[in-house]
């Protein structure tokens, strides 16, 4: 059955990969840690980027302790410098390797502002910011822009919310996410 799946679809590792992500976000972390693990096994760490990239950067989010979130969103940068145009064209006609950087630049400084890292945190930060012109002016980029702000405001005012004692990208004033939304694989 999954043999057959994965000569049907375009991507089955991305598919795969998806299905994961949107057990994440109905709610079952656990079941989609454990499957993204899997994935990770059959992937591995030598194997394809995108994958890598896609599978690491959810990963991240499933992650309970800040220093694991931060490997995995490491892992994500990582793969995504390994990417080149072309590879990312055959899975997504409109996404460009570009594209990434602002989200995951804005992951790092949250995990590194978790971490009470406040230079590390401003350094990607600043990535992330520089990096903008990338994203199209839609939810999704709006989005991410908004993070983006949300963060170098609570750095300003407190250093890292980690060393105020705080919740970072989960737990902003108001409850907002302070953390880049998840584009869907």
């Amino acid at each position: 059955m999954v043999e057959q799946q994965e000569q049907a679809a375009p991507d089955a590792m991305m598919t795969r990969i998806g299905q994961a992500v949107m057990l994440h976000h109905a709610g079952d972390r656990e079941e989609a840690r454990g499957r993204f693990l899997g994935l990770w096994g059959e992937i591995g760490e030598g194997g394809d980027a995108l994958h890598r990239c896609t599978l690491a950067h959810y990963m991240a989010d499933t992650q309970d302790d800040p220093a694991d979130e931060l490997a995995w969103d490491l892992r994500a940068l990582a793969a995504a410098e390994e990417l080149t145009g072309g590879r990312v064209a055959e899975s997504h006609q409109s996404l460009a390797v570009r594209a990434f950087y602002p989200s995951l630049h804005l992951n790092l400084a949250a995990d590194y502002a978790k971490l009470g890292r406040s230079e590390a945190a401003r350094t990607h930060l600043r990535r992330a910011r520089g990096a903008v012109g990338a994203l199209a002016d839609d939810r999704y980029g709006d989005g991410v822009r908004a993070a983006i702000g949300r963060l170098e405001l609570r750095l300003q005012e407190t250093g890292t919310s980690a060393e105020a004692g705080r919740p970072d990208r989960f737990g902003g004033p108001g409850g907002e996410t302070l953390g880049p939304p998840r584009q869907r694989p």
